[in-house]
């Protein structure tokens, strides 16, 4: 219930950069290439995986899951800064702030349990192969998606709900530059609930269970690798799994000291870097990660760019 002189928020205010035209523009101009180099390499690796029948595996079918969320996550939260930098505000409103808030943690706790499943299938693939074709069939990759995808929504709604449950009445200027629930909390006028605690907690521990299950995942993935005794078996193994373990690493590392840090009202360029690591140069990264070491991802582009230009030769001499 509100106290009475508490007025109801309609509206925050975001972080800006600054207020100096150059670096403005500087601003602007740098989420503007993040953002585009985020979708041209996802778009790109969801349009191999889809014509590529050579990709049309399990590994590939997470990676496409993958590929989905983190153009989600990229997507909820740059857009509107690049918005108000266009328009020289720094509004977002109240319903603008829940929708931002509900998307972005869906899709980064969506994305995290999809990377868990991936190390689990480079688990299987690696340490019992001749169980694989079992075990990660395509039933059992399409429940194992839907497991990952349907907690994380429950969790989004209740993390939301409680978050703005609490009443802003000290302050609605959040030093972020989109709706961080660390900055939420810190001016909000009431008492944090004890279930919003619970909440955070919970979701602490159940990220935490993500990364100890995908390094012990690696471990054994590691101590197998190290008795193949074809070199290059070990290599296309590693080759495999290193990729995956760079981006669980930055994603992990990053959003951790993000979060773990304390919040302030005047937060350092160190704040501000963390949170653009690990909320747009992630999942900007992965693609570029995915497709520097991958074999079959540079296969099926050399085959694309041979179709590309076999085509038009092709009907060139045709026409002659």
């Amino acid at each position: 219930m509100m106290t009475s002189n508490c007025t109801a928020v309609t509206e925050f205010l975001l972080l800006g950069f600054s207020n100096a035209l150059g670096l403005h523009i500087l601003h602007l101009a740098t989420f503007l290439i993040i953002y585009l180099a985020a979708l041209i390499g996802y778009l790109f690796v969801i349009t191999l995986i889809a014509i590529d029948s050579h990709l049309h595996t399990q590994t590939y079918f997470f990676l496409l899951n993958l590929s989905f969320l983190d153009i989600g996550s990229i997507s909820v939260i740059v857009p509107k800064s690049m918005a108000n930098a266009i328009l020289n505000t720094r509004l977002i409103s109240y319903s603008g702030c829940v929708t931002q808030v509900f998307f972005f943690f869906f899709f980064i706790h969506s994305d995290l349990a999809i990377l868990t499943l991936m190390s689990y299938d480079r688990y299987i693939a690696i340490c019992k192969p001749l169980h694989y074709a079992t075990v990660m069939n395509r039933r059992a990759c399409l429940l194992m998606a839907a497991a990952a995808w349907s907690p994380a929504l429950l969790y989004s709604a209740l993390h939301t709900g409680n978050t703005f449950r609490l009443l802003f009445c000290h302050s609605n200027i959040a030093n972020q530059f989109f709706c961080e629930i660390p900055q939420l909390l810190r001016i909000s006028g009431s008492e944090v609930f004890t279930s919003e605690i619970q909440i955070i907690i919970f979701g602490a521990y159940l990220s935490a269970g993500c990364i100890v299950f995908i390094f012990v995942s690696y471990i054994q993935i590691f101590t197998t690798v190290l008795r193949i005794p074809s070199e290059q078996g070990w290599h296309k193994a590693v080759s495999t799994c290193l990729p995956h373990l760079i981006v669980v690493s930055l994603l992990a590392s990053t959003a951790l000291i993000a979060y773990m840090k304390t919040t302030s009202g005047n937060p350092s360029a160190l704040d501000l870097m963390l949170s653009v690591l690990y909320s747009m140069i992630a999942p900007m990264m992965n693609p570029v990660i995915y497709s520097m070491r991958n074999k079959d991802i540079k296969a099926a582009l050399w085959k694309l760019v041979r179709w590309r230009w076999f085509i038009p030769t092709k009907m060139s001499v045709i026409l002659q």
